[in-house]
C-alpha cells in the first residue's frame, strides 16, 4: 500500500534530518530551540505562552527551553513596561546569530536532498505536500484535522 510506503520514507527521512541537525547545530543549539527562535524574530518579541502552540510542547517544558536559551544568553526575559505581570522574550545579537546559523544548516540538508531531483521535480514535490500537510492556524498551531479521502 502507498501509504506504508510513504510513512516508511517520510519516517526515515524524518530521523534523518533530525540526526543532521542535533549534529550540526552542536553544542550551541538544538532544533527546538532554533524552532522557538524562528518563531520570536517572526514576532519581534513573544511571550512563552506564544511559542507553546507553535512548538507543540507544554508550559513546563517552555520554561525549562527558556531557561535554558537564557542561560546560553540566546533571549532574554523583559518585563512589559506597562503590565508587569507580562514577561517578553527578546532575541540577543548571540541569538540571532545562532539562528541565522541555524537556517544555513537547514538549507544546507535540503539542497543536499533536493539535489537528486530536477528542478520541475523539486517543484512537484513542493506542490504535492502543500496539498496534503496541514495548515496552520493564525496562532501557528497546526489544524489537525485529518482530510476525508472520497
Amino acid at each position: 500500500m502507498v501509504s506504508e510506503q510513504f510513512a516508511k520514507l517520510w519516517l526515515r527521512m524524518q530521523s534523518d534530518y533530525q540526526a543532521y541537525m542535533e549534529r550540526e547545530l552542536a553544542p550551541d543549539l538544538t532544533e527546538v530551540q532554533l524552532h522557538a527562535l524562528e518563531r520570536i524574530l517572526s514576532m519581534e518579541r513573544a511571550k512563552p505562552s506564544d511559542l507553546i502552540s507553535h512548538l507543540n510542547i507544554s508550559p513546563a517544558a517552555i520554561s525549562t527551553l527558556v531557561d535554558r536559551m537564557e542561560k546560553n544568553e540566546i533571549l532574554v526575559r523583559q518585563r512589559d513596561e506597562y503590565d508587569r505581570r507580562i514577561v517578553w522574550l527578546v532575541v540577543t545579537e548571540k541569538g540571532r546569530s545562532q539562528y541565522e546559523r541555524g537556517i544555513e544548516i537547514r538549507k544546507k540538508y535540503f539542497v543536499s536532498r533536493l539535489g537528486a531531483l530536477s528542478e520541475h521535480n523539486q517543484k512537484l514535490l513542493v506542490f504535492l505536500m502543500g496539498k496534503i500537510v496541514p495548515e496552520r492556524t493564525e496562532n501557528g498551531a497546526a489544524n489537525d484535522s485529518v482530510r476525508q479521502v472520497n
